[in-house]
């Protein structure tokens, strides 16, 4: 049956792609979470980062769900949102102090276990590298497709973190 050019198949298939984009939420949501709440240090700001990006993926869903890495598109798409919040914030900071911010966030909480200080001291690339590599479990060419750079940068950039992290102070003692 056929009106006005929808067919009953394309309805189905509407619902089906509805439904996959509820599955794969369910899916990915806890693991995104996961990454950018490790990524950003804050559980506030990691949860704003999930919905924004599901939110952009569920607005292109159809396109989406046919990419070959639906997953790799999402965790790009949230590392992009983490990227523009930080340079908007360090810009809204520079205009209101007039200088930079101090480079490691993680200096001023006295509460934050050692690990999460010693990840403080790398790079926001090396971080999500070695979030994504070595604690979530991704391959380095998987990673480096949601971080928007090649494999091999990956694996560079988290050998340089696992090295930062075993000559780290706050390791030292453990």
């Amino acid at each position: 049956m056929e009106h006005a050019g929808v067919t009953w198949k394309a309805v189905g298939d509407a619902v089906a792609v509805e439904h996959s984009f509820e599955d794969f939420f369910e899916l990915e949501q806890e693991r995104l979470l996961r990454v950018l709440w490790m990524v950003t240090g804050s559980l506030q700001e990691a949860e704003d980062i999930v919905q924004d990006a599901f939110l952009r993926v569920w607005e292109r869903w159809p396109k989406v769900s046919a990419m070959e890495s639906p997953t790799g598109y999402l965790h790009h798409a949230a590392m992009n949102l983490f990227r523009n919040r930080y340079r908007r914030a360090r810009l809204g900071l520079r205009k209101a102090i007039g200088a930079d911010p101090p480079v490691d966030a993680f200096d001023s909480a006295e509460d934050r276990i050692s690990v999460s200080s010693a990840l403080g001291r790398l790079t926001r690339k090396q971080r999500a590298a070695l979030v994504l590599t070595d604690l979530l479990g991704y391959p380095a060419d998987e990673a480096g497709r949601m971080l928007g750079v090649r494999g091999s940068t990956v694996r560079s950039l988290s050998s340089t973190a696992r090295v930062a992290m075993r000559d780290s102070k706050e390791l030292a003692h453990e």
